[in-house]
């Protein structure tokens, strides 16, 4: 059983991406910072389904609790799928944004892409199989106003994701990053109403957290074993 973790686990996306990667039949670290709650709310789901899960928390900034997390976790065996989640938005316009304002929101994003992901590096490289599955966004793509910061961070991880996945390709780990559009989850709920998602998006609707948990999935999967240093939008036609 190959074991999976997802940063921000117990968030709209994270949950479905959680979900479905034990029903695909890996152990789960469902993370979670302030949401713990949440987070042992959704293994109890997932193992009442049959699925195998546990939930897990820190600061994804903390580098040194980070690491103090997790390295227990790849003592025995690494953990070969990882999926950076977590995220932050705060958003100002640039020339009212606040210097904490920028900090925190790339601090999540960036700096919490290298704690989580470079402990788990050298024991998935020794295993010679491994997925790194960074969610991206279209701010990161295209830019938004309001969204410097945001869009600054995903763009940076997006980057990241094309560096790394040539560093480790000869060793059997791919990195891609997810980039959703206009999903449905509590971060947007109140964001767009009906009528502006209809002229925003050609399909005419928001994506579903499962849709992207689906591309997710399948970026995990051995079938995916060829595409590496990839951004792949989710958005409905956006971009």
């Amino acid at each position: 059983m190959k074991k999976a973790l997802v940063t921000g686990g117990s968030g709209g996306i994270g949950a479905a991406i959680c979900r479905r990667l034990a029903a695909d039949g890996c152990h789960v670290y469902v993370h979670a910072n302030r949401g713990v709650d949440a987070a042992q709310e959704l293994v109890e789901g997932i193992r009442a389904t049959g699925g195998s899960a546990e939930a897990i928390s820190f600061d994804v900034t903390d580098s040194a609790a980070v690491s103090a997390a997790l390295l227990p976790l790849i003592e025995d065996a690494p953990i070969q799928i990882l999926v950076n989640n977590a995220g932050i938005h705060d958003d100002a316009v640039f020339p009212g944004m606040r210097p904490d304002q920028w900090h925190r929101v790339i601090d999540v994003s960036v700096n919490g892409f290298f704690n989580v992901t470079q402990p788990l590096m050298m024991p998935m490289i020794r295993s010679r199989w491994g997925r790194i599955i960074n969610i991206s966004s279209i701010s990161g793509i295209a830019g938004n106003r309001g969204q410097t910061n945001y869009s600054a961070a995903k763009g940076a991880l997006n980057a990241a994701t094309k560096s790394l996945s040539q560093e480790v390709a000869s060793r059997g780990i791919t990195v891609n990053a997810v980039a959703p559009g206009i999903i449905e989850t509590a971060m947007t709920e109140g964001t767009f109403d009906p009528g502006m998602i209809k002229q925003m998006v050609p399909m005419k609707r928001a994506g579903k957290p499962g849709e992207v948990a689906s591309l997710v999935a399948y970026l995990a999967s051995d079938e995916a074993a060829y595409i590496s240093g990839q951004v792949i939008s989710i958005n409905g036609g956006m971009l």
